[in-house]
């Protein structure tokens, strides 16, 4: 915890003239999160299927393999946003009169603590430390690094080394042999799965749990203690997921440095429309021409342009409105999630159980009864107050958690 400067930099990084539209995204992706107590599928499932509660719970959860809802956007609009706010805080600091050496070394930090803080969120219920690597913010650590040297280099060598993350990326897992005659059932992918979600022919080289990525953690997570070795990932996804996330986050720090340049706000607003236009059309174009599925649990090169392509028409979006039309009142409940998005993840992942407990406990375990068939979205929703105000109490008291 520390006390900030008055315009308190975001966790990971934005110069005090920062734009509020990146608070406003970054609060939005939190939001949806933390939103999760919402129960969306929960009420579907009281109230029949369909209709807006169907609509709500479907964009609640995750596909189950290939393809994208809004629930499946988290993770990547927060990678995206990390590239994004590089630019500034760079700028930041060496206005502040740090070297090269110095922020690297804090990059490499950072990088570290990122890493050691997903660990410890994915070890809390578990009797010893739980060793693997592929939430948001470990994925974001292992890549920081080389994220930060990139955003030391030119414009052309940022946009070289997305194009070798991507292209390298798609290579590696084209080359690695598709298993034959594989037990499918030992990695906790069932024939039934496999028939309505698996894929044959070329993409099959990005089938759950079989592929690179796979055969990779099946070496790599088992050098660490663990109660029983490691033999797969419920949902297929993988520590070098890292690799595509880094380009997520390239990306991102070109659309970062698009923003700080001197183009006009309407430019900036089209250089990210067009980009992310094309990022969706060519993600599409090659999952329908065979060369690789959208897939975000293992985060295909398609998923980088696909998903990329959205960030970059929600970030557009979010900078119209908030910083150019200055639209700020309305996106303030965003601003103050976004200003201390750790700390809403971490509040989200820590706290909301013993919200939720205390809650029924001093107001009645059948207190939201008169709801009804939607109870669940009622509690939820006072849940997510709840951890909302809390977030407004460290705004206003300057408490931001920061790494």
């Amino acid at each position: 915890m520390s006390n900030p400067d008055p315009a308190p930099p975001a966790p990971l990084g934005l110069s005090s003239n920062r734009l509020t539209s990146l608070d406003a995204y970054r609060g939005f992706v939190m939001l949806l999160m933390m939103g999760e107590v919402l129960s969306f599928c929960d009420v579907a499932s009281k109230v029949g299927g369909g209709g807006i509660w169907g609509f709500l719970c479907h964009h609640q959860s995750h596909v189950e393999w290939t393809g994208c809802v809004l629930h499946d956007m988290i993770q990547p609009s927060f990678s995206f946003l990390v590239g994004v706010a590089l630019p500034f805080s760079i700028a930041a600091r060496l206005g502040r009169g740090q070297t090269n050496g110095q922020m690297v070394g804090h990059a490499i930090l950072r990088a570290l603590m990122l890493i050691l803080l997903g660990v410890f969120l994915r070890s809390t219920h578990s009797s010893q430390t739980n060793w693997t690597f592929e939430d948001t913010l470990s994925q974001i650590g292992l890549g920081y690094v080389f994220l930060f040297l990139l955003g030391l280099r030119p414009i052309r060598d940022q946009w070289i080394g997305f194009v070798v993350i991507v292209v390298g990326y798609w290579a590696a897992f084209a080359l690695w042999p598709v298993p034959a005659n594989f037990d499918y059932e030992h990695v906790g992918v069932s024939a039934a799965w496999l028939q309505e979600h698996g894929h044959t022919g070329f993409a099959a080289h990005w089938q759950k749990n079989s592929n690179l990525a796979w055969a990779f953690d099946t070496w790599f997570l088992n050098l660490f203690s663990r109660a029983k070795p490691w033999v797969y990932n419920g949902g297929g996804y993988s520590t070098i997921s890292f690799i595509p996330t880094l380009g997520t986050m390239v990306l991102g720090l070109l659309a970062g440095g698009v923003l700080r340049s001197e183009r006009t706000g309407p430019a900036k607003v089209k250089w990210l429309a067009v980009a992310g236009v094309i990022g969706i059309a060519l993600g599409c174009t090659l999952e329908a021409l065979g060369v690789c599925p959208i897939v975000k649990k293992i985060w295909t090169p398609t998923w980088v342009l696909y998903s990329g392509g959205i960030c970059c028409l929600l970030l557009a979006g979010f900078y119209a409105l908030v910083d150019l039309k200055g639209w700020k009142r309305w996106g303030f409940p965003l601003v103050v999630v976004g200003t201390n998005s750790i700390a809403a993840y971490c509040i989200a992942h820590l706290w909301g159980g013993f919200i939720s407990k205390n809650l029924k406990t001093h107001l009645g375990q059948n207190f939201f009864g008169f709801a009804g068939d939607y109870e669940p979205f009622v509690f939820g929703a006072t849940v997510l107050l709840v951890e909302w105000l809390i977030l407004l109490w460290m705004r206003r008291n300057k408490i931001f958690l920061r790494i």
